[in-house]
């Protein structure tokens, strides 16, 4: 599903250049469950963002599904992005002026589905995450935790090929924590391939390969 070849990210600061990736090379095959650990600054977000198509300030390879990224323009990869992947990030970025059912019928908006067939997926949603309650609330109108599990229901709502998780976990309390990892687990039991960034050692568990990432290099895999 993604190969990265020789991806590296750097920033220049006159003369010289502060390396944040270095010579990555990396496979993750279809279904797989990913998790992405190492030290803060070690560069694991900034690959999981490489990965989402949000950053293209980089040089290297990355196929993703048999498409060259490193040779799409802006548009092209933002399609992809759009149709295939689901993205959880660690600062939630929910759209303050949409309701949550607003920000959950977003990613759907982007695809083909009828207005009826739409509403019927998020309502699906919002009864999942016992959230219908919350539906025509604002995002300030809800806990860090409540934003977090909007934002993962919004990740989750249109079954992309590929979630991408940013500390997914990070703002909830350890029994919504392990709620959303096992709903992961089954999210990757039924097909989906799931790439997260961790520092919990359990949560990193939940992955059937975990790769340790430390000053921009992959240094197990």
């Amino acid at each position: 599903m993604i190969a990265l070849r020789n991806v590296e990210k750097y920033f220049e600061h006159g003369p010289t250049k502060t390396f944040v990736l270095r010579r990555i090379a990396l496979d993750i095959k279809e279904g797989e469950f990913i998790s992405i650990m190492g030290p803060s600054g070690a560069g694991k977000s900034t690959l999981l963002h490489l990965l989402g198509m949000h950053d293209s300030a980089w040089t290297g390879e990355y196929h993703f599904l048999n498409q060259p990224i490193h040779k799409l323009n802006k548009k092209d990869r933002g399609e992809l992005y759009k149709k295939y992947i689901g993205f959880v990030f660690q600062s939630y970025h929910l759209l303050d002026s949409l309701t949550v059912y607003e920000n959950l019928d977003i990613p759907l908006s982007y695809r083909n589905i009828k207005k009826s067939e739409r509403q019927s997926i998020v309502c699906d949603i919002l009864d999942r995450f016992n959230m219908v309650g919350k539906k025509d609330l604002y995002p300030n109108q809800l806990s860090g935790g409540q934003q977090q599990l909007v934002a993962v229901a919004r990740a989750m709502v249109a079954s992309p090929k590929l979630i991408l998780a940013d500390e997914p976990t990070g703002n909830l309390h350890s029994s919504q924590g392990k709620e959303i990892m096992e709903l992961f687990k089954k999210l990757n039991e039924e097909g989906t391939t799931i790439v997260q960034v961790t520092h919990n050692e359990k949560n990193a568990e939940y992955g059937n390969r975990i790769i340790q990432i430390e000053d921009g290099w992959i240094v197990n895999n």
